[in-house]
């Protein structure tokens, strides 16, 4: 999080975790595609050939509070490829909320605990571990006929009990309902530490 008092502006990151192919990218561009074009900046999206996120997707979103300061939220998404671990661990860092989007798909099971287990580590790494930021989980692909059931994904996935949301992107159903919560948490922890 960044504040420059003077432009009485806010600048808070948001980044979308998660396996790859789960869905993380979908949700962006359907946020981008949906919100009016003067509350979001340019989409920037980096895709290889095979249309999976090499580095990061990023838009700004912009809202006002109450006091005249504006609050952009940059919102990331990482590659979720195994062998991307470090262009992950680089496009967290500085995160103030996460939203991490799961698969929901039985064969992406394992690889939804292990990007969670290493998006934990990670936090540790620089500092901030997994209960001191806002998270949202998104389980993702609802519309398979095999989906896992939830009780599966919420043993597997949120030892925190964080808010989730049921989400089938690609038909934009659930996407907004993350994003507002996601912001929610974020708006909520920034309150609580701004001066009195």
């Amino acid at each position: 999080m960044f504040i420059d008092t003077k432009k009485k502006e806010i600048n808070v990151k948001i980044v979308y975790y998660g396996p790859a192919l789960s869905g993380k990218t979908t949700n962006l561009k359907v946020i981008y595609a949906k919100l009016n074009p003067k509350f979001r900046g340019e989409l920037v999206t980096v895709d290889t050939k095979g249309e999976r996120t090499l580095y990061f997707d990023f838009l700004p979103v912009e809202i006002t509070l109450a006091g005249g300061f504006k609050v952009k939220f940059h919102i990331y998404t990482v590659p979720g490829q195994v062998f991307y671990r470090a262009s992950r661990k680089l496009v967290l860092k500085g995160a103030d909320g996460i939203v991490f989007v799961a698969d929901s798909s039985p064969e992406r099971r394992e690889a939804n605990i292990q990007i969670m287990q290493e998006l934990s580590e990670t936090l540790e790494e620089q500092g901030t571990p997994l209960g001191t930021i806002p998270i949202v989980l998104q389980y993702n692909k609802r519309d398979i006929p095999n989906a896992l059931d939830v009780e599966t994904l919420q043993a597997d996935l949120n030892h925190l009990n964080a808010p989730y949301f049921l989400a089938v992107a690609s038909q934009e159903k659930g996407v907004f309902e993350t994003l507002d919560a996601i912001v929610k948490l974020v708006i909520k922890k920034l309150t609580s530490k701004a001066p009195v």
